[in-house]
């Protein structure tokens, strides 16, 4: 992108920026982020990395990720401007690349449609595990109110990448009557529409997440919290079925593919 640049960040200044800039996503004070500046240290001095996007002298995005065994690596959180996520991702591979690695793992809370879509349809990441409550109560101010539930995406770095503009087709595209035709299944989500359903065969089951949880969180946390208990019941279920996440519309309907046979 004209005008962006990516690089890793080992100065003593610039990792307190990146440390400011989580906290300015996540919404905590600057004295309290959710990875201060001398976590982001240490993790650099382990041999992780700490990668920031520059919009001419502006800090817009930034990743953190360190390495594990066998030929993994994990990515501790990323985020950045609209526009950007690919490109900050795309540099946090090249590293891991550079290592070695073959995947990358990272958590994600499930009921936001908008980062699943990021990273199952543009990134090509598999949600291959769903944690429930996983870091118990949260106290910024985007997760504040919620059970901390994730789900763990799995991304094959081998892979060629995909296109930043790559579109969603067949069974992970936008939600219809023709894609429902078949379903067998049906269940009502908090909101009275349709939350699940599931194709007559067994492959294919889609699961509807709401259109903007954290804007619900905030107007309305006893909904919210009946959308993630549904939600979760789906997931814990399907995970525990053989499937995994391969796909999100852009209506926010999760495609979850079976992937191997239960004992």
């Amino acid at each position: 992108m004209s005008g962006v640049t990516i690089r890793t960040v080992h100065d003593v200044a610039g990792i307190a920026a990146v440390a400011d800039f989580l906290s300015d996503v996540w919404q905590t004070p600057r004295s309290a982020p959710p990875y201060p500046a001398e976590v982001l240290h240490s993790l650099v001095h382990a041999g992780g990395a700490v990668h920031a996007a520059y919009d001419g002298q502006r800090l817009a995005g930034a990743t953190v990720a360190v390495s594990g065994p066998r030929r993994d690596t994990y990515s501790l959180v990323a985020a950045a401007d609209q526009g950007l996520g690919h490109a900050v991702k795309q540099a946090q591979r090249a590293w891991a690349l550079d290592l070695g690695a073959r995947t990358m793992r990272w958590t994600f809370d499930p009921l936001v449609g908008r980062n699943a879509r990021f990273n199952l349809v543009k990134l090509g990441a598999v949600g291959t595990e769903y944690l429930v409550d996983f870091y118990g109560p949260m106290a910024d101010g985007v997760n504040d109110g919620d059970e901390s539930d994730r789900l763990t995406a799995t991304w094959d770095l081998t892979a060629p990448p995909r296109p930043y503009d790559t579109e969603n087709t067949g069974d992970t595209g936008d939600a219809g009557a023709a894609r429902f035709a078949r379903a067998a299944e049906t269940r009502v989500a908090p909101d009275g529409d349709a939350l699940v359903r599931r194709d007559r065969g067994g492959r294919h089951l889609w699961c509807r997440v709401p259109d903007d949880i954290v804007g619900l969180r905030a107007v309305d946390p006893v909904l919210a919290g009946r959308w993630r208990h549904a939600v979760r019941e789906v997931f814990t279920e399907a995970f525990d079925g053989g499937y995994a996440a391969t796909g999100m519309s852009r209506d926010g309907w999760y495609t979850l593919t079976r992937v191997q046979e239960t004992a």
